[in-house]
């Protein structure tokens, strides 16, 4: 079987169309030029040169494929108006959308976030809690996630999934709390009592599977993550222990903090100028994320393998393996 998988030189996308291959689908990795294909490379893999926010080369990219994976978004960055968020976020969508209506393809796995809920109130919350998105990143996933599901009440086979923040050996967006706790130099900002969940990419690649294979997902959105929620103290403590340092001890008292980020927005972004603080990264300290992935077990089968503690530790080699961590006792990149 063809399938595309957009976002394939991102992390997920990544893990994802290396893992379909080895299960034996016939892989077309959307890729954007001059993009580093370095980790595809080898596995069989076809490649496809285009960008999401360009409509002809989605339909040339989705023609003949059986399946779409649609994995491709545009992050968090200062880089970006917020006119790129909405052209990658929904408008790519719709691009794959429409694309997949025309080629006739039996399925679209479209990538959500849990984002879409924000800061949630009840504990654990699932596919249910009110949307709640909080930044420009979320609000746009919000859109393109509405947009598949329009498609799915209109009767097009789609199915969407909602990560849990992701992480694992090869990802760098948590390479900061690792760098600033290995180094000393982290600092809890506010009690640390707010609650963090995570999902091992191997495990949400499971779940994406699921999402393109059981007819169960057809129609419906999943929440994918990791097997329990940690309080933010918690995972600090387990990524101090995987780094091999005491856990940092004080707090830092939110209000002024976040003062401070909305003054370094208002003054970088406009000349696009990445921010020293964000109030998204403040936001890590304050918002609630607490989820269940009951649904998905139950009409999917999906269970996830990989405790936080185990992901932690196998995040941590891997940076100390890839110099992004020293060791500092041997001089050694190796934990």
């Amino acid at each position: 079987m063809q399938v595309l998988v957009t976002g394939a030189t991102g992390f997920t996308g990544g893990r994802l169309a290396v893992a379909l291959g080895a299960q034996g689908y016939r892989v077309r990795a959307m890729v954007r030029r001059g993009s580093d294909t370095s980790f595809l490379q080898g596995h069989g893999m076809e490649f496809f040169e285009g960008d999401i926010t360009d409509q002809d080369a989605v339909d040339r990219a989705v023609s003949g494929c059986e399946k779409v994976f649609h994995i491709a978004a545009c992050f968090r960055t200062s880089g970006h108006p917020d006119s790129y968020y909405h052209d990658v976020n929904y408008s790519g969508a719709q691009y794959v959308l429409d694309a997949a209506k025309k080629h006739g393809c039996e399925r679209v796995a479209h990538c959500s976030t849990i984002g879409v809920h924000g800061s949630v109130k009840q504990i654990p919350s699932d596919e249910r809690a009110p949307y709640a998105p909080c930044d420009i990143y979320q609000r746009t996933k919000l859109a393109g996630e509405k947009l598949a599901m329009e498609r799915q009440k209109a009767g097009q086979p789609v199915s969407i999934f909602r990560p849990a923040g992701i992480y694992g050996p090869g990802d760098l967006r948590l390479l900061k709390l690792f760098k600033t706790i290995h180094s000393g130099r982290f600092r809890m900002i506010g009690p640390g009592k707010v609650n963090f969940h995570m999902v091992y990419i191997d495990d949400l690649v499971d779940g994406i599977i699921l999402c393109g294979e059981k007819e169960e997902a057809l129609g419906d959105t999943f929440i994918l993550c990791g097997p329990k929620y940690v309080a933010l103290s918690a995972l600090v403590k387990l990524v101090a222990d995987a780094v091999g340092v005491k856990p940092p001890r004080g707090h830092i008292p939110l209000a002024p903090v976040y003062a401070a980020a909305v003054l370094c927005e208002a003054v970088c972004i406009p000349f696009r100028i990445e921010p020293p603080l964000h109030r998204r990264r403040v936001g890590f300290f304050t918002k609630n994320r607490s989820f269940t992935y009951a649904k998905a077990e139950k009409a999917l089968g999906y269970v996830p393998k990989f405790s936080t503690a185990e992901g932690v530790k196998r995040t941590a080699e891997w940076y100390f393996a890839n110099g992004h961590l020293i060791d500092h006792r041997n001089g050694s990149h190796a934990a």
